[in-house]
């Protein structure tokens, strides 16, 4: 085994010698200690900052939906902007580390805030067992590894479930993304997540049916807070 390790390793350091990483936005060579995306277009990310303001446009979306204490989003994602290649890599091109960056990123931010401090777990938003041995992760669970990593924040990734594989949502309209997810979440073990605080992760959240679909299974747990963090938002 160790021998196997260690021939792939060497692969690696000859690839990267004659095809150096770079840049997923500018196709610049990376420094080393950068991962994924260079320093200059990390520094251009379009930060929301609304961790630090109530009633923004997220929480307005989801406001009357379901039950929840905060929502904060990292990034607005613009096509054409920096965000959408970092996300697209992260899904489609097994850019892991983009996900653990983007979340610690995100959770540097918060750390130490108001929105942050009460929160006692961080779950992922699941995909299906097939979904997720197909690409071989879950982007979510990824983003949240990064936002424990930094906050020291418990990270449960098998309590809340999604119990049918249902049909990408990216091309569809909002009426349809909420037929798409009704009813396909579940909760194992709801006495976990009885009187705690949960912080609900995804990559990017657009009308917010995922994330209502998720709180309408967590709400089966006595006593649950919930608030939601996602990486981008598209209005």
């Amino acid at each position: 085994m160790k021998s196997k390790n260690k021939s792939r390793g060497v692969l690696s350091n000859f690839l990267h010698l004659f095809l150096p990483e770079v840049c997923v936005v500018c196709g610049q060579e990376l420094l080393e200690g950068e991962m994924g995306a260079c320093l200059s277009c990390l520094y251009k990310l379009p930060k929301t900052n609304n961790y630090k303001i109530k009633d923004n446009k997220a929480e307005i979306l989801m406001a009357g939906r379901i039950p929840f204490e905060r929502i904060a989003c990292y990034c607005v994602y613009t096509e054409g902007g920096v965000l959408p290649p970092l996300i697209h890599n992260l899904k489609y091109y097994h850019k892991k580390e983009i996900g653990v960056l983007l979340g610690r990123m995100f959770a540097e931010d918060l750390a130490e805030s108001d929105f942050i401090k009460p929160v006692s777990m961080i779950v992922p938003v699941p995909l299906h067992p097939k979904k997720k041995k197909s690409r071989g992760y879950n982007q979510a669970e990824i983003i949240a590894q990064g936002m424990s990593e930094v906050t020291s924040i418990p990270l449960v990734t098998d309590n809340l479930i999604r119990v049918l594989h249902n049909p990408t949502q990216t091309k569809l309209t909002k009426t349809e993304r909420w037929e798409n997810v009704k009813n396909i979440f579940d909760v194992k073990d709801k006495l976990l997540f009885e009187n705690q605080h949960i912080l609900l992760v995804d990559d990017v959240i657009t009308t917010g049916s995922t994330a209502e679909a998720c709180g309408i299974a967590l709400q089966k747990c006595k006593d649950i807070k919930i608030s939601i963090a996602t990486i981008g938002e598209v209005f």
